[in-house]
């Protein structure tokens, strides 16, 4: 579910495996058929999600997390339950997407995009929506964000909004579409996110910061309240 842009969960402490974790791993463990269709059943479609924000079709997508399953099979041995099982297989796909997006593309690294989404000086909001230091109040808003409380749930939550909501996630860079699709619609902690991508805190707070405001921005149009330039 996508989670209301500007309403954040915290980072905690990247979670250790609970019991039911560590009891599915060893059925898993044991060749058990259907603790494995339990198991893709709750992460393959969000295991294509992931893996869509790195490569070029969702043909390639599906390639990657055939890959990355294989790659959970092959290292369950390994799995010492110091992350949750969640988080685990998420780092294997975004690991595997993350090798075939960049033989696809073979330009920029990871690391470059995430310094380059990172880099201060860039205002997250339109210094144009503060007053200027000629008025009474500078530095207040001009144009402050649209409040949503007195639209109704239905639009707010409709198959549109969402659509609306998933359009503008898509055109975010790269890293940025990363961070805000785990933490706000995959569910994940900040601490969870930090350990998949390889990000610190502080660069996974940046990037979900400036995620969200982007698509703030892109709601306040679409629901009629903000500035009409981007």
């Amino acid at each position: 579910m996508v989670r209301t842009p500007g309403q954040d969960a915290g980072t905690a402490a990247e979670p250790v495996a609970s019991a039911a974790d560590l009891e599915l791993v060893a059925r898993l463990r044991a060749g058990d058929e259907a603790a494995f269709a339990e198991v893709v059943g709750r992460y393959h479609a969000s295991m294509l999600r992931v893996a869509l924000m790195y490569v070029s079709s969702r043909a390639v997508a599906e390639e990657v997390v055939q890959e990355a399953w294989l790659g959970v099979l092959r290292q369950l041995d390994r799995f010492e339950g110091r992350s949750s099982l969640k988080t685990w297989i998420f780092r294997i796909v975004t690991n595997t997407a993350k090798s075939r997006g960049a033989q696809e593309r073979r330009t920029v690294p990871f690391s470059a995009l995430v310094a380059a989404e990172t880099e201060p000086g860039q205002p997250a909001v339109e210094p144009e929506r503060f007053l200027d230091q000629r008025h009474r109040w500078a530095r207040h808003w001009a144009t402050p964000p649209q409040a949503w409380d007195g639209l109704p749930e239905a639009r707010l939550l409709s198959e549109e909004t969402m659509g609306e909501i998933q359009r503008v996630i898509d055109g975010l860079p790269p890293v940025q579409r990363a961070v805000i699709t785990l933490r706000d619609v995959e569910g994940c902690t900040g601490a969870e996110v930090c350990g998949m991508l390889d990000l610190s805190e502080g660069n996974q707070r940046v990037l979900l910061h400036r995620a969200r405001v982007k698509v703030r921005r892109a709601l306040e149009r679409y629901f009629g309240g903000g500035r009409s330039g981007s």
